[in-house]
Order: structure tokens, then C-alpha cells, then sequence
């Protein structure tokens, strides 16, 4: 694989994570209007497991997704994804991102969200997963997200946000954003943000800074972790954005975080 040292860039490497030793696969999650595509990933053969949330980033349940799910689940976890935007149609039809956010993306409310991450959580409690060690994590639209339902359900222990905006959402329904919420958290949450992100301002991370600073016990004991030389979606490999250096990093950071957090 080749690497710059100098930018921590590496050409688009997708990484593809064995389901050795694990449980994993699609299922069907029940929610309150019926049932939703997901998958999970777990340790195979165990149970009581730390439970990770893994909100999708903007491109829905992919196969990079999945195979997060399968990262974690080798670390430990039992990781669920729900695929949040099905109702609204198939992310994996769109080439075009403005023309997805457009016809899916908009017409999710954070409500939905949250009843479905409710949902995924309750369905890890009863397959083996500990409802009393929570974690969400997501990536981009999810990494808002994270923010989001740290705030919203006291059963998450942690959260560990990835570039997700802080100022604004995706559409008409999106009343409340990330800046908002900052000192109401019920989770410490781990932001991890790319120096060279045009889309999140470098003074709205200033901004969260100060927001959790002043906020709840949760809120002043989160963290915010910029990577000068990072771009938008530094984590995924599939992307020519890919940057080896702070998504390795940022994995580790994301790790240590859950294990301080989840005991």
C-alpha cells in the first residue's frame, strides 16, 4: 500500500475485515412501523457484550459499514447497524449526493432516528448484548447523529462522533443541530474532525470546544480531537479522502474511549 508520510495519505485501499471468530450477518429489526434492514456483528458465542451503535454516514448500511461492524466486533463488541433511511428509499441507488440528500436524506427527522437506534438497542439486549454498557459512533451525517443521541437517551455510556457537522443538518425537518445540545449531554462524546474539512469550520469546532466546556458533567468530560492534515471522511478507505494516519489513530483514540467509558 503505498503511503506519503508527509500527508498521511494513501491511494484508496478498501479494507475488507474477516468475520473470523464472529457472529455476523443482515437481519431484519423490528421498529415501531414494521422492520428495517441491519446487521450486526459480534464475538461468536458470547454474551453480556459491550454494545456499539454504528450510525451509517450519508451513503446508508454499505459494505464499509458492515465491515466497522466487524472491527469492532474483534475488539469485542456487539456492533448493530440499522439502515435509518430506508422508509425514504435505497441510498445505494444514488450516485449523486445532492440529489440523495435531496429525496432521502431530507425526509429523515431525528425522531425517526432516534426510535430506531431505541430499537437497535433494545434488539442487542436481547441477543447478547448489556444494555448497561452502550456506545453510539457515527460517521459524516451519523457522526451529527452521535452528538444527537448522546443527548437524547441516557442509556449511552459514550459516543464517538466522526466529522459529523455541528452547525447545521440535512433538511427542512432538522430543527436542532449539534451546537445545541453540546452542554446538555447525558455521554462523554469523542469528536474527531479533519483540519482540511471545508464542510465542518474550524470555528464551529471552537465553538462545540467552548459549548462543552460550559456544559453538563458529561458535556466537560467529552473531547474534540482535530487532524490538521485530514480531510471529510478521513476513516474510509474506499474514498480517495482516506487518510491512513488519523483514521488509524482515531480508531485507537475510539477504542481506548469505549473501554474508559464502558465498564
Amino acid at each position: 500500500m503505498s503511503f506519503s508520510a508527509a500527508a498521511g495519505k494513501v491511494a484508496p485501499t478498501v479494507i475488507h475485515t474477516d468475520a473470523a471468530g464472529l457472529a455476523h450477518g443482515d437481519f431484519q429489526l423490528p421498529v415501531d412501523d414494521g422492520a428495517i434492514a441491519a446487521y450486526y456483528a459480534a464475538p461468536a458465542g458470547k454474551q453480556n457484550l459491550p454494545i456499539v451503535l454504528v450510525v451509517q454516514e450519508i451513503f446508508g448500511v454499505h459494505e464499509h459499514i458492515k465491515d466497522l461492524c466487524r472491527r469492532l466486533a474483534h475488539a469485542g463488541y456487539l456492533a448493530v447497524a440499522a439502515n435509518l433511511y430506508e422508509r425514504q428509499g435505497d441510498a445505494s441507488a444514488y450516485t449523486d449526493i445532492p440529489k440523495l440528500v435531496a429525496e432521502l436524506v431530507s425526509k429523515v427527522s431525528d425522531e425517526q432516528v432516534y426510535a430506531d437506534l431505541d430499537a437497535s438497542l433494545a434488539w442487542a439486549a436481547r441477543n447478547g448484548g448489556d444494555p448497561a454498557r452502550v456506545a453510539v459512533t457515527g460517521f459524516c451525517w451519523g457522526g451529527r447523529l452521535t452528538w444527537m443521541y448522546a443527548a437524547h437517551n441516557p442509556a449511552v455510556k459514550a459516543g464517538v462522533a466522526w466529522y459529523g457537522k455541528l452547525s447545521v443538518g440535512h433538511g427542512p425537518l432538522i430543527k436542532r443541530y449539534a451546537l445545541d445540545v453540546a452542554q446538555d449531554l447525558r455521554a462523554p462524546v469523542l469528536g474527531l474532525y479533519g483540519g482540511r474539512d471545508a464542510s465542518i469550520p474550524l470555528a464551529d469546532v471552537d465553538r462545540m470546544k467552548a459549548s462543552l466546556a460550559a456544559g453538563s458533567a458529561p458535556a466537560r468530560r467529552s473531547e474534540i480531537v482535530v487532524y490538521p492534515e485530514a480531510d471529510h471522511g478521513f476513516l474510509a478507505d474506499y474514498r480517495p479522502n482516506y487518510n491512513a494516519q488519523a483514521a488509524q489513530d482515531g480508531w485507537r483514540r475510539m477504542l481506548d474511549w469505549f473501554q474508559n467509558h464502558l465498564q
